[in-house]
C-alpha cells in the first residue's frame, strides 16, 4: 500500500488529483467551523448528550450537526435523494430504460438526483431545526416556524450548505480520485479522531488503552475480511460463431460480495428511527395535553438505549435484504448469461440459473446482514460489556466507512498506476 502511495506521488497527474482532493477536504472542514446564526451551543451540547439518534446522524455529518454549522446537514440530503432515485429506478419503467442508455442515462439520473436533493435538504432542515427549537437550542425570539423570517434564513442556509457540499463531492469524483461523497463523509469522521484519541489517552488504566487498541485492530480486520469477502460462481462460455468468426469458449467466475449493500442499510435504519422521535419532539410543547403526552411518550420510547439498539439492529438486517434485492437481480443476470452463451456448470440456463443465483445471494446475505447489524450497534455492545470504554468513540459504522473508503481509494490508485504502465508499454 505504501509503495503504491509513493509511486502515485511520483506520477504528476495522479499527484495533482490527490492534492486536489486534499484541497477540497480542507475547504469542507473550514465550512464546518462556520456556525449557524441563532444557536445556543451549550443547550446544543446538552441535547446531543441525551439523544442517541441524533448522535448517529452526526456521525455521517462529520460533527457538523453537533456544532450546527452551515454544512450541518452534510451529505445526508444527497444520500437520501440517491437512495430514493435508486429505488424509483427499480420500479418505474421510464427510469429503468433511462438507466440502460449508457452515459447519457447516467447523467440524466444524476441530474434528477441533484434536483431532488434541494427539497430533501429543506425538509430535513425544517425537521432538525424544529426538534432543536423544541429543546431550546435555537433563539426563542419569534419562535421557530414557517412564519418567522429568521427560521427561513436558517433553513435556506442549511440547504445551501448541503448543495455546496454536493457540488464539492462531484468535483472530487470528476477531477480527483475516488468517490467524492464518500470522501467528504470520510473526512468528517476522521476529523473526530483527535478528540477520540485524547479520550483514550486520558484513561487512567493502561489496560483500558490496550483493550481499546486491540478492539480497534480486530474491528478493522473483521471489516476488511467481510467487505472483501465474495462467493465466486464459476461461469463457462461455450464456443460460438458470429458471422465468419468463431469465438473460443472459456471459463470465468461471477463474484457475489457478502456485503453488497455497503452502509446504505445503516443510513436507511437511522432515517427511519430518527423520523418518529424527530416529529414527536416538535409536538412535546403542544398546548393540547394529550398530544404533548403522546409525543413525550414516543420520545422517551426511542430514548431508551436498549429499545433503540434492538430496533436499529433489526432494521439494519431487514434493509440489507431489501437493498440487495434492488441492486442484484437474478433474473437479469441469468438472462445476460444466456444471451452471451454462458452457463453455470451443472445448472441449466434460464429459470434454473435464476433460482440458483437467488438462493446463493439469500444465503450469503445472511452473513452480510448480521455483520452490518452488529457493526451498527457495536457502540452499545461495547458500552454494555466494557463501560470504561463507552466514551472512547469506538463506532463500528465510522470504522466501516473509513476502512471502505481507504480500500476503494487504494484500488483506484493502483488501477491508475497500472494504466500508466500499460500506456508506457504501448508507446
Amino acid at each position: 500500500m505504501f509503495d503504491s502511495l509513493l509511486n502515485a506521488f511520483r506520477a504528476p497527474d495522479i499527484r495533482r488529483r490527490i492534492l486536489f482532493v486534499l484541497g477540497i477536504l480542507v475547504v469542507f472542514r473550514l465550512l464546518a467551523q462556520i456556525p449557524l446564526p441563532g444557536v445556543d451551543h451549550a443547550a446544543l451540547a446538552a441535547f446531543f448528550q441525551r439523544s442517541s439518534a441524533f448522535t448517529v446522524i452526526d456521525l455521517f455529518a462529520g460533527g457538523g450537526l453537533s456544532q450546527l454549522s452551515i454544512v450541518g446537514l452534510a451529505m445526508n440530503p444527497y444520500i437520501n435523494a440517491s437512495i430514493i432515485m435508486q429505488l424509483m429506478t427499480g420500479v418505474i419503467p421510464s427510469l429503468q430504460n433511462l438507466s440502460r442508455e449508457g452515459e447519457y442515462g447516467r447523467q440524466k439520473l444524476n441530474q434528477y438526483t441533484r434536483y431532488l436533493t434541494v427539497p430533501m435538504a429543506l425538509l430535513q432542515a425544517f425537521g432538525i431545526l424544529s426538534a432543536f427549537s423544541s429543546q431550546g437550542v435555537l433563539d426563542p425570539s419569534g419562535g421557530f416556524g414557517l412564519g418567522n423570517p429568521a427560521s427561513w434564513v436558517q433553513m435556506i442556509t442549511l440547504t445551501a450548505g448541503a448543495v455546496l457540499l454536493m457540488w464539492l463531492g462531484e468535483l472530487i469524483t470528476e477531477k480527483g480520485i475516488g468517490n467524492g461523497i464518500s470522501f467528504i463523509i470520510f473526512a468528517g469522521i476522521v476529523s473526530r479522531a483527535p478528540a477520540g484519541l485524547v479520550n483514550v489517552l486520558q484513561q487512567p488504566s493502561p489496560r483500558d488503552i490496550l483493550l481499546f487498541l486491540l478492539l480497534a485492530v480486530v474491528a478493522v480486520g473483521v471489516i476488511v475480511y467481510i467487505q472483501e469477502g465474495q462467493r465466486r460462481i464459476p461461469i463457462q462460455y461455450a464456443s460460438r460463431v458470429r458471422g465468419r468468426r468463431m469465438y473460443q469458449g472459456g471459463s470465468t467466475f461471477l463474484p457475489l460480495r457478502v456485503n453488497q449493500a455497503g452502509v446504505i442499510p445503516i443510513i436507511f435504519a437511522v432515517s427511519i428511527l430518527l423520523f418518529p422521535s424527530q416529529i414527536a419532539q416538535y409536538f412535546t410543547t403542544s398546548q393540547v395535553q394529550i398530544v404533548a403526552q403522546i409525543s413525550q411518550a414516543i420520545v422517551n420510547f426511542f430514548a431508551n438505549t436498549t429499545v433503540y439498539a434492538i430496533l436499529y439492529f433489526l432494521l439494519t438486517v431487514g434493509f440489507t435484504y431489501f437493498y440487495t434485492a434492488f441492486t442484484f437481480k437474478p433474473d437479469e443476470t441469468a438472462e445476460q448469461l444466456r444471451k452471451n452463451g454462458g452457463f453455470i456448470p451443472g445448472i441449466r440456463p434460464g429459470r434454473p440459473t435464476q433460482d440458483y443465483l437467488a438462493r446463493v445471494v439469500f444465503r450469503i446475505t445472511i452473513a452480510g446482514a448480521f455483520f452490518l447489524g452488529i457493526v451498527a450497534v457495536s457502540p452499545y455492545i461495547v458500552t454494555a460489556i466494557l463501560p470504561q470504554l463507552g466514551g472512547l468513540g469506538l463506532g463500528g459504522t465510522g470504522i466501516l466507512i473509513v476502512v471502505s473508503v481507504v480500500v476503494e481509494t487504494m484500488k483506484q490508485i493502483e488501477a491508475q498506476l497500472m494504466m500508466r504502465n500499460y500506456e508506457g508499454f504501448i508507446r
